[in-house]
C-alpha cells in the first residue's frame, strides 16, 4: 500500500516544515514494525519549495493469516486460497488506516513540541492514494471528502486496460487537494474514511471502536451530511454500536450549537424527555428470535437443531432457557462457527452447560443421519441465501430425511422492502440474498413442502405489520402429521437427489 502527502512552501514557511508536523526527518528513511507487516516512511523530495512524505506499507499476508486465524476480509477459513491471494498488500484499507495512526500518532493529535505554532496553520496539501477500494464508486468518494473542504479527483481503475469492455473495477486512484485543511485533520479524515470506503475491517469491531470514531471525527463528523453512512460502515454495520455512536454525535452537535458542555446538554435531554428515553424500538433480529423461541416453547421442543446457525445468536438465546436440553448449531462456514464459539464462551463454559450445546460444520443441502430424531429444527433467515435450484435439496434434507416434529422457517418479506428508507428500489436486504419472496410466494412454497412431506403449516408475521405490505419478516411453522415420509414421495426425492 502506498500513500503520499505533498505540500509546497516559501522561504518564510518552507515546505520541509512537513517533517516537523509528521515528526519524521526528511533526511532519513525510517521503518516501523506493525502486527501485520512493516511501515516505511521516506521523502522522495524535500526542499524549500516542495516536500513529499510517503508511507509505504508492506503487508505480510502469511503472518496476518496466522495471527488472525483467517479472520477479516478475504480470509475466511472456508476459502483457503483467498487468505493469501487478495488485495490486502496493495489496496488502501483499514490496515493502512491503523498504520497511519501508529506511525503519525502525534501528527494526528496536532502535537508539535519543536514548533507548536505549526499544527494549527492550514497549508497546501495534496494527498495521493494509487489504489483505494471504493464500494460506491467515485461518486461516494466525492460525497465523503468534498464536504470536508477537499478538491477530489477520483478516477475509476479499469479491470483491464487491454479489455475496456470488461468495465471498471471497484478501485479508484484518489487525489485530495486543499489549502484550508490542517494536517492533523487530514490524517483523521483518512483514518476514518479509508475503511468506510472499503466497507470492511481486518479486525474484530468491539465497543471501543465507538470511542476511536468519535476521537478521530472530532470537529468534522457531527456535521457531515453522510454521518449515518460513515458511522454504520466504520462500525462494520453493528447496529447497537452505530446507534450508540449516533446518539453521542448528536449530543456533540447540540453542545457545539449551544456553546455548552456535553454534560449540560445530556442532562437537559434526560430532564425533558424523562422515561421516554427508554422507549426504543425492539430490533427486528430480537423480535425474530423471540418469535422463534415462542413457537419452540409452544411445541414443547427440548432437542433443537439451529440449521444455518451463523454466529450463534439463537443458540445463545436457547441456552438461556433450561427447557431446551440439547441444542445443535450447524453451519457451512467455519469462520461463523468460530465466532459463535467465542460468543458462547465455550472454552469457559461449565461442564453441565457445555453438555447441552454442540456446534457442527456441515452443509444443509446434504442428508446427515446425525440430524434425525430431534424435536424441532429452525431455519432462521437461511433459505434466501441458497440458489433456488438448491432449495429442493435442503427441503429433502430437512423435511424428508431429518424429519423433526416441528420446523420453523423465517425469511424476509420482499413486499416490505419499500418501507426501508435506505434500501434502493429493486435491491435485496443483503448482498448474499439469492432471492426474497413475497407473502404469496412464501405461502405457495410452504404449502407445497407441507403437502409433499406430511406436515401441516401455519404462517405468522414477525415484526410490525404494515396494512399494505405486511410484516418485515414472515414465518412458517411446520408440524409433522405422519411419522414417516410417504413412500412414493421418498422414492421421488431419492431419484431427484
Amino acid at each position: 500500500m502506498f500513500l503520499t502527502i505533498t505540500t509546497t512552501g516559501t522561504p518564510e514557511h518552507p515546505a520541509t516544515d512537513l517533517g516537523h508536523l509528521l515528526h519524521k526527518h526528511p533526511g532519513k528513511a525510517q521503518a516501523f514494525s506493525t502486527s501485520f507487516g512493516t511501515a516505511h516512511v521516506l521523502y522522495p523530495e524535500a526542499d524549500t519549495d516542495r516536500c513529499t512524505a510517503a508511507l509505504l506499507l508492506e503487508v505480510d499476508a502469511v503472518a496476518l493469516v496466522r495471527r488472525g486465524k483467517g479472520k477479516g476480509r478475504g480470509g475466511a477459513p472456508d476459502a483457503a486460497l483467498a487468505q493469501y491471494v487478495n488485495d490486502r498488500p496493495y489496496a488502501a484499507s483499514s490496515l493502512l488506516a491503523v498504520a497511519l495512526s501508529a506511525v503519525f500518532s502525534s501528527a494526528m493529535r496536532g502535537v508539535c513540541r519543536a514548533r507548536p505554532e505549526l499544527p494549527g496553520l492550514p497549508r497546501p496539501l495534496r494527498i495521493e492514494i494509487p489504489a483505494l477500494p471504493a464500494r460506491g464508486g467515485p461518486a461516494l468518494v466525492r460525497r465523503l471528502f468534498e464536504p470536508l473542504g477537499w478538491a477530489v479527483t477520483a478516477d475509476a481503475v479499469p479491470l483491464d486496460t487491454g479489455f475496456p469492455q470488461w468495465g471498471e473495477s471497484r478501485y479508484v486512484r484518489l487525489v485530495l487537494e486543499s489549502d484550508t485543511v490542517t494536517l492533523d485533520r487530514a490524517l483523521r479524515h483518512l483514518y476514518v474514511l479509508l475503511p468506510v470506503l472499503d466497507d470492511a475491517k481486518h479486525y474484530w469491531v468491539s465497543s471501543d471502536e465507538v470511542d476511536k470514531l468519535l476521537r478521530a471525527g472530532e470537529g468534522w463528523l457531527p456535521a457531515h451530511p453522510e454521518q449515518k453512512l460513515i458511522t454504520s460502515r466504520y462500525l462494520s454495520r453493528r447496529w447497537s454500536l452505530a446507534r450508540q455512536a449516533m446518539e453521542r454525535l448528536e449530543l456533540l452537535r447540540l453542545a457545539e450549537t449551544d456553546d455548552s458542555d456535553v454534560e449540560e446538554i445530556d442532562n437537559a435531554v434526560a430532564a425533558e424527555t424523562g422515561a421516554e428515553t427508554d422507549e426504543r424500538p425492539t430490533p427486528l433480529a430480537v423480535r425474530r428470535r423471540e418469535a422463534v423461541l415462542a413457537e419452540l416453547t409452544s411445541a414443547g421442543a427440548a432437542r433443537v437443531l439451529d440449521l444455518g446457525c451463523g454466529q450463534g445468536q439463537l443458540v445463545q438465546a436457547l441456552l438461556e432457557d433450561a427447557r431446551f436440553t440439547e441444542i445443535v448449531g450447524i453451519d457451512v462456514s467455519v469462520r461463523a462457527l468460530t465466532i459463535a464459539a467465542r460468543r458462547l464462551k465455550l472454552d469457559r463454559m461449565g461442564e453441565r452447560q457445555a453438555a447441552r450445546v454442540t456446534l457442527r460444520q456441515g452443509s444443509l443441502v446434504y442428508t446427515d443421519k446425525r440430524t434425525e430424531g430431534y424435536d424441532a429444527a429452525v431455519l432462521s433467515e437461511v433459505i434466501e441465501h441458497l440458489d433456488l435450484p438448491r432449495l429442493p435439496a435442503l427441503e429433502y434434507a430437512v423435511f424428508g430425511a431429518a424429519r423433526p416434529r416441528t420446523v420453523v422457517v423465517t425469511t424476509p418479506n420482499a413486499e416490505y422492502n419499500v418501507r426501508w428508507e435506505t434500501l434502493p428500489a429493486g435491491h435485496a436486504r443483503h448482498g448474499d440474498h439469492r432471492f426474497e419472496w413475497t407473502r404469496e410466494q412464501f405461502r405457495a412454497w410452504a404449502d407445497a413442502v407441507a403437502a409433499r412431506h406430511g406436515y401441516t403449516v401455519v404462517l405468522r408475521p414477525v415484526g410490525p405489520e404494515d396494512p399494505e405490505v405486511g410484516p418485515p419478516t414472515q414465518m412458517a411453522v411446520f408440524t409433522r402429521t405422519s411419522p414417516h415420509e410417504p413412500a412414493h414421495e421418498k422414492e421421488k426425492e431419492a431419484k431427484a437427489a
